[in-house]
């Protein structure tokens, strides 16, 4: 189905505009206090969250920028899949599998799965001053997955509401690994930024050649010994010239919330989700080291990630006992919020409802 509508003209309050950007079929949707870019034609990505009072873009957008699909062809196709050859940066919806390829149910999947290179339909369901509502939707083709959801700003608060519904339409039952995969780079990036979130345990990887920390799965958050057998803090943001590259795993998480805090700037994004659908963070983090293809160098930022897992694939998950099971028919829903904040230097809390609190002194 073929969803058509026409946006109403308005400059004022809460609105949404559509266009074509770079061929793709582009949502913005804005208030009073931040605007958020969606790519219904590239994965429902999110490639700008903009805070207006202070003109911060927190989303970091990679080297290599939107690409069309239709007008861009790679070179040779990646075994791993074509998600980092049409990776902008930003914000995508990551499933069936997430991270590392995988072969599942008599199919192959690439790196981050199927919908994040899909393009989602679209229909605006409310567009009032005081409130916006884009209903996006989209049904995978290797796996019977239909997905829904709702991104919703009101008048006057600074807070991205997001509501989701998975289906699965098979007359056999599935697994999936899901996540949402937002990254943040320069200029509000840097190395004066902290991470708070509730506690957790922290598992690190060697997967990296130029990893930080030592390996292992017992660590709490946030200290963790680097390769020299001193401890790091993790959630302080290090500059580029560093020069490692890191993704780590945050399980067993006290509860489901964190924050990123330009302490220059005094600006901040956080999020907030219920932990019995998104049970653990990935902390993706490249601090000027991600060396060879795609990156060489060029690249620091960093992604904090809700997922279902710590498992980086379908097959992992599996063998773990920790992908998500949808019986036929099943219907997965849950409702997560993306806020911006000023002011603060670091959090204790973010609400369901994106209410921030935390402290202002230096």
């Amino acid at each position: 189905m073929i969803w058509t509508n026409y946006t109403n003209e308005r400059n004022f309050g809460c609105r949404a505009t559509e266009y074509l950007y770079r061929g793709l079929r582009t949502v913005t949707l804005e208030n009073e206090l931040i605007r958020v870019t969606i790519l219904a034609d590239k994965g429902s990505d999110i490639i700008e969250f903009l805070h207006k009072p202070t003109d911060t873009d927190f989303m970091w957008r990679s080297p290599h920028g939107v690409r069309n699909p239709a007008t861009f062809i790679p070179t040779v196709a990646r075994p791993e899949g074509a998600f980092l050859d049409y990776y902008p940066g930003g914000w995508q919806e990551c499933l069936p599998t997430g991270g590392v390829a995988a072969n599942y149910a008599g199919t192959h999947f690439g790196v981050h799965g199927e919908f994040a290179l899909m393009p989602w339909e679209y229909r605006l369901v409310e567009d009032t001053p005081e409130r916006v509502t884009l209903h996006l939707q989209a049904r995978a083709y290797r796996s019977p997955i239909f997905v829904e959801k709702w991104l919703t700003l009101l008048s006057g608060r600074p807070v991205l509401q997001i509501r989701e519904r998975l289906v699965n339409e098979g007359q056999e039952a599935t697994e999936i690994v899901w996540g949402h995969h937002p990254a943040f780079g320069p200029p509000f990036l840097d190395d004066s930024c902290v991470v708070d979130l509730p506690g957790a345990r922290v598992i690190t990887t060697d997967v990296q050649p130029n990893h930080r920390y030592q390996p292992g799965e017992g660590y709490q958050w946030p200290h963790v010994p680097g390769r020299d057998g001193q401890l790091i803090d993790m959630s302080m943001i290090p500059p580029p010239e560093v020069r490692t590259h890191d993704t780590v795993f945050l399980n067993e998480l006290e509860a489901g919330w964190y924050a990123l805090t330009n302490r220059r700037r005094g600006v901040g994004f956080g999020m907030a989700w219920p932990t019995d659908v998104f049970s653990a963070i990935w902390f993706w983090q490249v601090y000027g080291g991600a060396w060879g293809s795609p990156w060489f160098g060029r690249t620091y930022n960093i992604a904090l990630e809700p997922w279902t897992t710590t498992q980086t694939n379908i097959n992992h998950a599996l063998a773990q006992g920790s992908a998500r099971h949808l019986a036929p028919g099943a219907v997965l829903e849950v409702e997560l919020c993306a806020v911006a904040y000023s002011g603060l230097q670091r959090v204790t809390a973010i609400t369901a409802d994106g209410e921030v609190s935390g402290a202002t002194v230096r």
